[in-house]
Formats: C-alpha cells, sequence, structure tokens
C-alpha cells in the first residue's frame, strides 16, 4: 500500500509565492485544481491526474519544482 507522502506529492504542488504571476488565471481555467497561499508558499491541489497535467503545464511555461 502506498504511504501517505506518496499520495500527497501526486495531489499537489508547493511553490514559493510570486511562481504563479501571469499564469495563475490560465492554470485555474485550464485545470480542476484549487490553489492556496500558505505562508510563503502557494499549494495547488487536485486529483493526481490534474496535478500531473497542471505539472506539465508549469514545466511548459518555465517554472520548475521537484
Amino acid at each position: 500500500m502506498a504511504g501517505a507522502d506518496r499520495f500527497r506529492d501526486s495531489t499537489q504542488i508547493q511553490l514559493p509565492v510570486g511562481t504563479l504571476e501571469g499564469i495563475r488565471e490560465e492554470l485555474e481555467d485550464r485545470f480542476t485544481v484549487t490553489i492556496r497561499r500558505e505562508g510563503e508558499h502557494v499549494r495547488i491541489i487536485g486529483s493526481p491526474v490534474e496535478i500531473k497535467d497542471a505539472g506539465d503545464f508549469l514545466a511548459m511555461n518555465g517554472v520548475t519544482f521537484a
């Protein structure tokens, strides 16, 4: 059975505040995700499929993350 960390990694992306400037609106329009600001970070939360696709979108727009 998969651990909680692995599931969490497949359902969210955490980025520094300001990373989504200029692309946040398009991200929210194209994908079914929730974007929350948490202190100095922004958390993108969604289903594993949406997070994968949103991650691909972010990469195409020059956003790198682990």
